[in-house]
């Protein structure tokens, strides 16, 4: 079952084409939103899609508020960059005091941007001691698989069917969701199949999913190129939100074919699942490189790549890496902020009970109902599978009705996986009680109607 993208890629469903906005699906918009919409689409082009079929236009945030410019206000169950809560006081404050002060590039000696750094490794095992920063998630994703290439000498990489790791050439070409375009030849992209429950007992989903992988192994060194590194969202989110514990034997494997392992914790990092800092632990596997990015700042551009000591040396040499505004003052100190936020709002504890509260109370109200399917959930990241009712089979379009008609009841999530079948519930993390409840509540008179 090894395949390159060009092999396995029509059946995939773009994150970005389930929840787009579509004229011809919004005919009632009024003249200022169409105007705006048009104007938006001039300037930025087709590839800067909106969400929603009636696309929402937010003008301020608070908490786990959004504000529109009408002032309908809605309940925020999806954004995971803002994840400490929209304008959260000490992140204002933070980035307020720094921009009056200094904002520069990092080749400058800065106290705060060393203290942050080793505030950051500190959460990690001892042995990923080094951090280097970035801008984004998607160059966080490009570095690492630069360092993975230079420490190997190969350059094939693994990654998941439906997997989205960012936008560089590279890493496009590592993110089958993004469509065929993304990749092009790229005959060093190897695709591993997930474990589907539908079809893989439990007890054997390990096992299974270590086979794939190892024929993904076995077709690059007959073609040649050699494995540098499995590359995994640690919570599989555009797979469709993945919280089973299936990677040991997988990595093994990968060790022991001379490649690394490269953990995407941009979605999933800084808590959210509730149970540790980091996704990869749950796994109970070893991280050779760390990926962060999207919640780093709190909505500043930040992100990282946190590497093993025995790869620090590569980046002295021919890897020599400079980022003009990664790691930039004002950046940093908003990220060490968040830091600072979830340790003392005890965040990721909130994520835990939060999070069993929202899928406990999901199964109770869905359980009746024939449309929806499997529930999966791991701290504030939790899918739910739409399906037909007759078939059982994943139902796209019953998805998007579900994720639009929340939006048309002040609720905003998202849908995600292979088929685009499967509501992504991602909230901040400050959620309290009274928000699942409002958000659960919502939920059954969608899904009555």
């Amino acid at each position: 079952m090894t395949a390159h993208f060009q092999d396995a890629s029509t059946s995939r469903v773009s994150p970005l084409d389930v929840n787009g906005y579509v004229p011809a699906n919004a005919p009632g918009l009024d003249a200022r939103t169409r105007n705006l919409i048009k104007r938006r689409a001039d300037v930025l082009g087709p590839a800067s899609p909106l969400m929603y079929r009636n696309p929402v236009e937010i003008v301020r945030a608070q908490g786990l508020r959004l504000h529109d410019r009408d002032g309908t206000t809605y309940l925020d169950m999806y954004n995971n960059v803002a994840s400490v809560g929209h304008a959260h006081p000490k992140v204002v404050d933070a980035v307020r005091r720094q921009i009056a002060e200094l904002n520069t590039h990092t080749r400058y000696l800065n106290e705060a941007l060393v203290e942050y750094a080793e505030d950051l490794v500190s959460t990690f095992p001892n042995r990923l001691s080094t951090v280097m920063f970035t801008c984004t998630g998607s160059e966080a994703n490009d570095l690492a698989l630069r360092i993975a290439r230079e420490a190997t000498g190969k350059t094939g990489v693994i990654v998941t069917e439906n997997a989205y790791h960012g936008g560089t050439i590279n890493i496009a070409a590592c993110s089958p969701s993004m469509g065929s375009a993304a990749f092009g030849d790229a005959q060093w992209v190897r695709v591993v199949p997930l474990p589907d429950a539908r079809i893989v007992e439990e007890a054997d989903r390990e096992s299974w999913f270590a086979d794939r992988v190892q024929e993904c192994i076995d077709g690059l060194n007959r073609d040649g190129i050699g494995l540098a590194a499995l590359l995994v969202d640690t919570i599989f989110a555009s797979d469709g939100v993945l919280t089973d514990s299936f990677l040991a034997t997988a990595v093994d494997r990968v060790r022991r074919a001379g490649g690394l392992l490269i953990a995407d914790e941009v979605q999933p990092g800084f808590g959210r699942l509730g149970s540790s800092l980091w996704g990869f632990t749950r796994h109970g596997v070893d991280a050779d490189l760390v990926t962060l990015g999207k919640p780093m700042a709190g909505g500043v551009p930040l992100a990282g790549v946190v590497l093993g000591d025995n790869l620090v040396g590569l980046t002295a040499g021919e890897l020599r890496y400079f980022n003009t505004f990664g790691g930039n003052a004002v950046s940093i100190a908003a990220a060490q902020a968040v830091l600072d936020v979830i340790r003392e709002e005890e965040l990721m504890e909130n994520a835990a009970v939060m999070g069993d509260r929202l899928a406990d109370g999901l199964r109770t109200s869905v359980h009746r109902n024939p449309n929806v399917g499997a529930i999966r959930g791991a701290g504030l990241f939790v899918g739910v599978d739409v399906v037909d009712a007759d078939s059982g089979e994943p139902d796209p379009s019953g998805a998007l009705d579900i994720v639009n008609g929340l939006r048309a009841h002040g609720v905003l999530i998202s849908a995600t996986g292979k088929h685009g079948n499967v509501l992504k519930i991602r909230p901040p993390l400050p959620i309290s009680a009274s928000d699942v409840d409002e958000f659960l509540t919502r939920f059954e008179i969608v899904m009555a109607a």
